[in-house]
């Protein structure tokens, strides 16, 4: 053992990689949210920016969860009922999705799914959801007409 006394100072080494290890893993903690893979996503939809196509990956793998948040970019005026209607148009019986381009150019579509994504991570009932997009995006525009969640 006379060749550790050197490194006796660096006891306290092994404790704090323990602890550094624990607090690493338990950041790797499951997500709250599911996004669909990538090749879920249309071909006009994969040379987005990140954002976007998680957006439109949150979108599909959470439509009952996004249908239930307004968009406040003016598009209910093109017949569109919630944010999810920005990257869905429809789902058929055999659960085929058509997808609408409208969310590719417009940040406020984004932006509201990407807000709904980090309070869900966060933890937040949907009420408390929509009532912080209906505060942070009501000055942008109308609503679609989505009942409340």
């Amino acid at each position: 053992m006379r060749f550790l006394r050197p490194y006796r100072h660096l006891y306290w080494l092994m404790p704090l990689l323990t602890t550094v290890t624990l607090l690493l893993s338990a950041c790797g903690a499951e997500s709250a949210i599911t996004l669909a893979p990538e090749s879920a996503l249309p071909e006009s939809v994969r040379s987005a920016p990140p954002t976007v196509r998680e957006s439109y990956r949150f979108a599909i793998a959470n439509p009952d969860e996004l249908a239930q948040y307004p968009c406040y970019c003016g598009c209910g005026a093109m017949g569109h009922t919630s944010n999810l209607s920005c990257y869905i148009e429809s789902i058929d019986e055999n659960g085929t999705i058509s997808f609408d381009d409208h969310a590719l150019g417009c940040g406020i579509c984004v932006d509201i799914a990407q807000d709904v994504m980090r309070l869900m991570e966060e933890g937040q009932s949907p009420q408390e959801i929509r009532a912080y997009v209906d505060a942070t995006y009501s000055p942008f525009g109308p609503p679609t007409d989505t009942p409340l969640p």
